[in-house]
């Protein structure tokens, strides 16, 4: 097993040195990985009127380039970092399992090959994910995941280490990104990508049902959902039913295949 130790000073110096470099993001990850080692990693800065940033690939050409992109034209918006950074939670470290909805591990999202980049990688699915959760200048927020495709779940140990460089990883990446949206020549502001769900099928479903179908969609079981709109799970049920009907489907499967087929453009058939 690979030693692990809370950086010296002279780790920490030689991140330091590379801030305003290429080379800050794999020094990052190098330090990390001797505090906790982890198999991918990836920065993503999520401001509110646009599609994602993508500060950092550490995905090391193991996740497909057509999932990849599937992730930033609007599958994040599953993502429970992505909704943690919106909602502005409490900055630090989480475990992705602390910050999910009751189902979402069983959800179309987290098991999708072609939106999801970690689970399009040929070794399979994630072992565990977790994320520090960064402020940005702007307002927006980032998250610096590091993930674990093979063995165990990062340890209480190793997360309490990490929690004492958080401070440290924190103003780092600040310092690196702090034109992070202004050097991004690909933002489109008017990429309001949330509203997607507001518009899913309009025309069919009213607006109650559509936040139902984002709540689903995010991996909400009947129940949190009851609890989150103040109804009863009964009532969510039915709601639920009515859903499909009017959609003219009768499982969760479709009702995530047909929202991706709105929000993304079709994949070639040769990514699929």
């Amino acid at each position: 097993m690979q030693k692990t130790e809370v950086p010296d000073l002279s780790a920490i110096a030689t991140v330091v040195g590379q801030i305003g470099r290429p080379t800050l993001p794999d020094a990052l990850d190098d330090m990390l990985a001797r505090v906790a080692p982890f198999d991918l990693s990836a920065i993503f800065g999520f401001p509110f009127d646009s599609r994602p940033l993508l500060l950092h690939d550490g995905y090391r050409q193991h996740a497909e380039a057509s999932a990849l992109k599937a992730y930033l034209d609007g599958a994040y918006l599953f993502d429970p970092f992505y909704t943690a950074c919106t909602e502005n939670l409490q900055l630090g470290i989480w475990r992705m399992r602390e910050l999910a909805p009751d189902e979402f591990f069983d959800s179309e999202f987290y098991s999708s090959r072609e939106v999801h980049p970690c689970i399009s990688m040929q070794a399979g699915s994630l072992v565990e994910e977790i994320g520090f959760l960064i402020p940005l200048e702007g307002g927006f927020n980032a998250v610096y995941s590091l993930m674990r495709s093979q063995g165990l779940p990062f340890s209480a140990d190793e997360v309490e280490r990490l929690k004492q460089i958080e401070p440290f990883v924190r103003e780092t990446v600040r310092s690196h990104w702090r034109d992070a949206r202004a050097n991004d020549r690909q933002l489109r502001l008017d990429d309001l990508m949330e509203t997607a769900f507001a518009s899913f099928c309009e025309d069919r479903l009213t607006y109650q049902q559509r936040r139902i179908v984002q709540l689903i969609l995010r991996g909400n079981s009947n129940y949190a959902i009851g609890q989150i709109l103040s109804v009863t799970e009964g009532t969510v049920k039915l709601h639920r039913q009515n859903i499909y009907k009017r959609l003219n489907i009768s499982s969760q499967r479709e009702l995530f295949a047909m929202f991706v087929e709105q929000l993304l453009p079709p994949l070639p058939p040769e990514a699929r």
